[in-house]
């Protein structure tokens, strides 16, 4: 009698080996392709179309700049062929930067402008590290009262007579304190500070307290080397902010010699006033249109940010975004 034989399987068939233990794939999923732009913005015809609205708007910004550069660099005939602004000089000349600088007013009013600037960015920034740190600690002596006036102080600014009022008083009229007191602290800055400050790890700065240190060692040697980002920032804030102003030195500034660029800038351009007529006619040189000379008194008065911004351009993609994002 014989018994059927029942077809035997490997061993190796029982167990389920490393590649049956995977998980399984995802489906694939499919490019849709359909008519509507905005659901397909990487077709040929959208990225075409994307290209040249970016290459318009860089246009826009670049020929502005470039018309105001080569016609502050263009000769007496060229500007006066072309009836006030030139695209690209023929034969660049420097006479309009000649007659600006050779009475020596705006060679003035460009220390002036250095002056301020520097002296007052580093005052803000100063003040501004200071009361934001003291903010950013809990439990510091009038904590929650600073911090209400200063954002008060962000909802209600002064008016211009009570400042002018309060200058007045100061006996600041007509001093380069002036320019720089009532401009000092920015609410808006310190309290960016203030976010980046509060975002450091509580563990590290105890650690400092517990070996010794005091809250300036930890201002300056922890505080400060990990928040360059946000002080380069508001650094940069402060300083186009004071090199930019032209108001407070028209309320409170008398003399010309004492005008910072802008203002001497709004003089020339605005209002149309005559470039160094006196010196230009006792030289017995004639003077460039005005068109070109003030050209040129604009591109002097925005060289030093163009040059002082590229170091800084770095810190502000992440400096701009403290405090925006908090996960």
């Amino acid at each position: 009698m014989s018994t059927a034989r029942l077809p035997t399987t490997p061993a190796s068939a029982d167990v389920p080996g490393p590649r049956d233990r995977r998980p399984p794939r995802p489906p694939k999923r499919r490019r849709v392709d359909a008519g509507i732009p905005g659901q397909t913005p990487a077709s040929p015809p959208w990225r075409v179309l994307k290209s040249l609205v970016i290459l318009l708007c860089c246009l826009a910004v670049i020929l502005p700049f470039l018309t105001v550069v080569s016609t502050s660099l263009a000769d007496t005939a060229q500007v006066n062929e072309a009836g006030g602004f030139v695209l690209w000089p023929d034969h660049p000349s420097l006479d309009s930067y000649e007659a600006i600088l050779r009475g020596g007013l705006v060679t003035r009013a460009m220390a002036v402008s250095i002056g301020v600037t520097v002296v007052g960015t580093a005052l803000s920034l100063l003040s501004s590290i200071t009361l934001a740190y003291g903010l950013s600690r809990p439990g510091s002596f009038g904590h929650k009262p600073v911090l209400m006036i200063l954002l008060f102080s962000m909802l209600f600014a002064p008016g211009v007579i009570p400042s002018y009022l309060l200058i007045k008083q100061l006996h600041l009229i007509n001093s380069y304190w002036a320019l720089i007191l009532p401009t000092m602290v920015n609410a808006f800055n310190v309290i960016v500070l203030r976010s980046f400050f509060q975002s450091i790890p509580r563990e590290l700065v105890d650690a400092a307290r517990i070996d010794g240190a005091n809250e300036l060692n930890i201002l300056t040697k922890i505080v400060l080397p990990l928040s360059r980002a946000s002080v380069a920032v508001v650094g940069l804030f402060y300083a186009v902010s004071y090199w930019n102003a032209f108001f407070n030195a028209l309320l409170y500034m008398n003399e010309s010699a004492k005008w910072p660029m802008q203002l001497v800038l709004r003089t020339y351009v605005v209002n149309n006033a005559a470039i160094g007529a006196g010196e230009a006619s006792a030289a017995g040189a004639p003077l460039p249109p005005s068109q070109a000379l003030q050209a040129a008194i604009i591109v002097l008065s925005i060289v030093p940010i163009v040059l002082v911004y590229p170091f800084l351009q770095r810190h502000m993609n992440k400096g701009v975004m403290i405090g925006a994002v908090k996960g």
